[in-house]
């Protein structure tokens, strides 16, 4: 995938950047290892949509610089030292609920990833992700995209793991009850289609609308449920039994 393709002419070939500042993806790189951050940060340069706005080592900067610098994504290492990648995840999205956080470990483990989502990450890869996943996936996750959807529908054993954990639960631990506020019949099936993994624009296909409608019925949806994205909207949604669980 070319630069070009993201606006702007591509700056390795000695043309004009004419993107706007509105058009840059904002990242904040948080990890305990000096060269792994700059291994990523050289990698991300290379991109003429995204900037490398900080970095941090530790859980304390992170929450310092995230709030500095209100990131559009930030690469949270899970391994990061105590309170760790999870707790520091959580404590940002508490803050900066529109923030992308995507969470990178070193292997597949069940219980990170099951934490991950009730942290509220976008997405859940490893550490050994080729450079140009990784661009495409923070790129994805910019647009608005919930990766971990992906993972957790892959693994039945997690997703039904999410949810037994928020079927015991209030909406994502509120105190208050929840608010009753029915979806109507089309939101109920964008949601489903949703919970299968599919894509804005798949649903869209799929229901024979405009991308744009299906955006603007998501936000109806996280509007009406009061949860901050796809993925507690979907887990609310099967809890309540408004919608199915994934086939395996």
């Amino acid at each position: 995938m070319s630069a070009t393709e993201f606006g702007g002419v591509d700056r390795r070939r000695g043309g004009p950047d004419r993107r706007t500042p509105e058009d840059t993806i904002r990242i904040l790189i948080v990890d305990d290892h000096a060269l792994f951050r700059a291994g990523v940060a050289g990698l991300l340069a290379r991109e003429p949509d995204l900037e490398v706005v900080a970095e941090a080592d530790d859980a304390r900067s992170a929450m310092d610089r995230a709030l500095e610098t209100s990131p559009d994504i930030i690469l949270m290492d899970l391994s990061l030292p105590s309170p760790g990648g999870i707790e520091t995840t959580q404590r940002i999205k508490r803050e900066l609920p529109s923030t992308g956080i995507i969470v990178l470990a070193v292997n597949e483990d069940e219980d990170a990833l099951f934490d991950a989502i009730k942290a509220g990450a976008a997405a859940f890869i490893l550490k050994d992700v080729g450079p140009d996943d990784l661009v495409t996936i923070i790129r994805r996750v910019a647009g608005g995209e919930f990766l971990i959807n992906d993972k957790v529908f892959a693994k039945p054993a997690v997703a039904s793991r999410v949810l037994k954990e928020f079927r015991e639960l209030a909406v994502y631990g509120q105190e208050a009850a929840p608010i009753f506020a029915p979806l109507s019949p089309r939101e109920v099936e964008i949601l489903d289609n949703i919970a299968q993994g599919m894509t804005n624009k798949q649903v869209a296909y799929a229901l024979s609308i405009s991308e744009q409608t299906v955006k603007n019925h998501m936000s109806s949806i996280l509007r009406k449920l009061s949860v901050n994205d796809r993925t507690q909207a979907v887990v609310y949604a099967m809890r309540q039994g408004w919608i199915r669980m994934p086939d395996d």
